[in-house]
């Protein structure tokens, strides 16, 4: 591609033209309009959507506030000589504490290690059109730039931006020019759903990007006690298939490998388009395609494209889960708090058979943590394990003396906290690690935790363990729960393992996951969630390696069994993973 097409591309992608959460359409050659949605295949059609549809969802979503940051971070004037004089980048994203390393990249034509030239950024290998390259569900590492390519993926190779008709993207932070430049938008249709904290910034976005009809936003609430749109989300639509991703990656540079200082991950999916005669109905989807539909219809997405979801076959998802947190209050007659957050996350585990009352091991990777504490960890610990959430609650909300055969007073409390502090590792970085990591501490803006918190008396600081990449010097953005009972180690039976991972955007925080709590007024069951969030779960049953015994001597917390997952997702850091043991963990705002 020429300088001048490449110049012309991106001025027509910033020069956007949007309405928020209204169907994405361009025009015919009749001048109608045609709505796209995920099942069109990129061909002219003269079918229209019933004018009904638009009314319906406008009717359904209200006016949603918006954040403090331009979309571009630029006025016109400005972005037309970013374009011309091409050396700032854009960037939609809340500023974290300390801002992430800003690192320039080099593309040398031969480089001093040896790599080939699919290990360097921007260079991706050829693909197949239109082949589903992961029709059962796989997890890939993000690659990394200076490291040798194993089981890694690069966002050019998500997307497959050459078949790419519609493609809606969610995600904390943006680099909106370097988005652009990996994706064809000459004939992909894009929404990018995005926070938005106040109408003045939402109106601002707009304006920012004033001309392109294939671009939409959407606006999840940012009203009440919600804080932050923090989940990360793609469904890429094909001729063939539909590509679900979820990724702990934002849509920026340095997450997705190609400054080579942070690694993540991401589960990917493709499921393949059914006949037109044969759309699944709702009772015939899937939990994972229904808690799909649930989530994206909350965060506001056109009504258009959440029922085109119903052309491709899910069946593929049958023993999966999508998992979220959904941000605002939630309760009702129809307990809508047992579909999200935590709550959420104990129903998906029982629906998979998955539930266990055994001492489970579980190895947490975030990076970032929240004002842990012991009810925290125990709420989460009791959703590991497939319960439905009230047996905290009811601890918490009713007395012994007038419930004296509950459930949770015949398990203990103790007990319950016993098996936590036994069975329970969070990964996270000492500021060691961060310093001598490849981006040093530049590079640490994007993981968060604060020292009050580590200081406060409540927290659990015997359960924190070194982060470490196994691939040296990277740092880590990842989201992912290692879950095993500890009855599992000596099962020599796969198919009878109830052990699961979790990979998506939830960090460890209460703000990420949900707090049940009593409705003053109505008197029973609400759900608190500040948080947007989104997550896969997947049983360890649907590897085809065996399950080993172990002879490890590492205690529970510390890594024990974390090898039986590796058939089913990488293990990123070094096992077992390490005691603090007198050094203190990265704190972002020093």
């Amino acid at each position: 591609m020429s300088n001048s097409d490449s110049d012309e591309d991106l001025k027509r992608a910033i020069e956007l033209s949007l309405q928020s959460c209204q169907p994405v359409s361009k025009n015919t050659s009749n001048g109608t309009e045609e709505v796209i949605s995920l099942d069109s295949d990129g061909e002219s059609t003269t079918d229209e959507a019933p004018d009904e549809d638009a009314a319906q969802v406008k009717e359904k979503v209200k006016p949603i506030p918006a954040s403090s940051m331009g979309m571009l971070g630029l006025d016109r004037k400005a972005m037309e000589q970013e374009r011309l004089a091409r050396k700032r980048k854009a960037s939609i994203s809340p500023p974290p504490g300390r801002k992430a390393a800003k690192l320039s990249v080099s593309h040398p034509e031969a480089s001093s290690d040896g790599q080939q030239d699919d290990q360097k950024p921007g260079v991706i290998p050829p693909v197949q059109p239109s082949k589903l390259f992961f029709p059962k569900g796989a997890i890939k590492k993000t690659w990394a730039y200076g490291h040798s390519r194993q089981d890694d993926i690069k966002l050019e190779e998500v997307l497959q931006k050459n078949d790419l008709s519609l493609a809606v993207l969610s995600s904390f932070q943006w680099d909106v020019e370097w988005l652009l430049r990996k994706i064809n938008t000459k004939t992909t249709q894009l929404v990018f759903v995005m926070q938005a904290d106040t109408d003045e910034v939402k109106a601002q976005y707009r304006r920012e990007t004033a001309a392109m009809t294939n671009l939409r936003l959407c606006f999840p609430s940012m009203e009440g006690q919600i804080n932050c749109m923090h989940s990360k989300l793609m469904l890429l639509s094909y001729p063939t298939h539909l590509r679900v991703v979820v990724p702990t990656a934002n849509l920026v540079l340095y997450d997705w490998g190609e400054t080579g200082i942070m690694e993540n991950m991401a589960f990917l999916i493709d499921l393949p388009r059914l006949p037109a005669s044969q759309a699944s109905r709702k009772d015939g989807m899937t939990h994972f395609g229904n808690d799909l539909i649930y989530f994206l219809e909350a965060i506001g997405l056109d009504q258009v494209i959440i029922s085109s979801i119903h052309n491709f076959d899910f069946s593929a998802t049958q023993d999966l889960a999508f998992v979220h947190t959904i941000g605002g209050a939630h309760s009702g007659d129809h307990e809508p708090w047992r579909h999200t957050g935590y709550c959420g996350l104990g129903r998906a585990i029982s629906q998979l058979g998955l539930a266990s009352e055994k001492p489970l091991v579980i190895d947490y990777v975030a990076s970032s943590i929240g004002s842990v504490n012991m009810d925290f960890l125990l709420m989460l610990y009791l959703a590991a394990q497939g319960d439905d959430s009230l047996t905290e609650y009811d601890g918490r909300y009713q007395s012994v003396k007038k419930y004296p055969n509950h459930r949770w007073i015949l398990y203990l409390k103790e007990r319950l906290q016993k098996q936590v502090m036994d069975g329970f590792g969070i990964y996270f970085p000492s500021e060691e690690t961060v310093k001598a990591s490849k981006g040093g501490p530049e590079s640490g803006g994007t993981i968060c935790f604060q020292k009050k918190w580590w200081q406060s008396d409540t927290f659990p600081r015997e359960l924190m363990r070194e982060c470490k990449s196994r691939r040296e010097g990277l740092l880590m953005h990842n989201k992912i729960l290692y879950v095993r009972p500890q009855s599992d180690f000596a099962s020599q039976n796969l198919s009878e393992s109830k052990a699961w991972a979790y990979i998506g955007s939830a960090n460890c925080s209460e703000s990420a996951w949900g707090k049940l709590v009593k409705d003053r007024k109505e008197k029973r069951p609400k759900l608190n969630c500040r948080n947007w969030e989104c997550g896969v779960v997947v049983p360890l049953r649907r590897t085809t390696t065996m399950m080993s015994s172990t002879n490890s001597t590492t205690k529970p917390g510390d890594g024990e069994g974390l090898h039986v997952f590796e058939g089913l997702i990488s293990v990123p850091m070094e096992c077992p993973g390490k005691k603090y043991e007198g050094k203190q963990p990265w704190f972002y705002s020093d």
